[in-house]
């Protein structure tokens, strides 16, 4: 006779709290602009690669403890794929230099602003290596993410950018393929079953020992102010993270997908309040078309696992 324990239990039913999962998400794009704002607010007085290894190696201290907290500290850190680590913590590490460069070289809302080009970049890459189709939706958000990112480079071809801002908005796009290409490195991995802790944690642990590995060029001694603005980039960036997957276990992500754009309000309030950094005509018309074109690509990339690869094109 078959005992009640042997009977298969259905899972219980996800039941989402979507209020509790956006004051979540809220909470991380917040920190994330606390983050951003210590890193700007840096200025170049304390070496690039300095920056990075702080603001990588204090994200550990809370990430580790929110692993701890969800009995994945051990269990979690172990991988079966170092070799897709290594790409994508590569990818993301050279990724945070070059944007934490474009924050000393861009106004904090532009240089906010580039970051959303990734997920275009990303739909372009799924159609190119993984054979993803190419269709109306992804057409539609590289149109659109062409359009915005002409709207920003404008003024590099009549000449009206301040000094320096070239080189930003080189920085700032590279900064998106390079993002993309460690989400798309990110997506390979959690499909091979990468836990997310692990795929945090080594990419803070690689990106603090590249940061470390520029100590003998040019780092100094922070002032107190330095070390206050240094700590709080690093704990602000962990707690961003931690926040952002709290976030996802409370609400699906289609709901919370349109509080990820808060971010661009906070780099505009927060530039004009803190470095008087008012926008110009080119980020005006270049925001909708770029925040379109990541809504539309995001609704694509969300479809992926949905669909059946499509077979190897000749050549390819």
């Amino acid at each position: 006779m078959t005992t009640p324990a042997a009977i298969p239990v259905p899972p219980a039913p996800f039941i989402p709290r979507e209020p509790v999962g956006i004051l979540l998400r809220i909470g991380s794009t917040l920190a994330f602009a606390a983050m951003v704002v210590c890193v700007k607010a840096l200025g170049s007085e304390v070496a690039l690669g300095q920056v990075v290894f702080f603001r990588s190696a204090l994200a550990l201290i809370p990430l580790i403890c929110f692993l701890w907290w969800s009995g994945d500290l051990w269990r979690g850190l172990s991988t079966t794929r170092p070799l897709g680590h290594i790409v994508r913590c590569l990818a993301g590490a050279t990724a945070m230099f070059t944007s934490f460069a474009t924050l000393r070289l861009l106004p904090l809302a532009e240089a906010n602003m580039l970051s959303y080009l990734s997920p275009v970049i990303l739909a372009l890459m799924g159609w190119a290596f993984l054979h993803e189709g190419l269709g109306p939706r992804r057409i539609a958000a590289v149109l659109l993410g062409l359009a915005g990112g002409a709207a920003l480079v404008v003024p590099a071809f009549s000449g009206t950018l301040p000094e320096g801002a070239g080189l930003g908005l080189v920085t700032g796009l590279t900064t998106a393929l390079l993002t993309a290409i460690a989400l798309l490195q990110v997506r390979r991995l959690t499909q091979a079953g990468e836990k997310a802790g692990a795929i945090a944690f080594w990419f803070a642990v690689v990106s603090a020992l590249c940061g470390l590995a520029t100590a003998f060029f040019g780092w100094v001694w922070p002032t107190p102010g330095q070390w206050a603005l240094l700590i709080g980039a690093g704990l602000a960036g962990g707690v961003a993270h931690i926040l952002m997957t709290l976030s996802f276990r409370h609400a699906e992500a289609a709901a919370l997908a349109p509080f990820e754009y808060l971010s661009v309000l906070w780099s505009v309030l927060l530039g004009l309040a803190l470095f008087a950094e008012v926008p110009g005509w080119n980020f005006v018309i270049a925001c909708p078309l770029i925040i379109a074109s990541a809504v539309v690509a995001s609704a694509a990339i969300r479809r992926w696992p949905r669909r059946r690869p499509a077979p190897s094109r000749p050549g390819a």
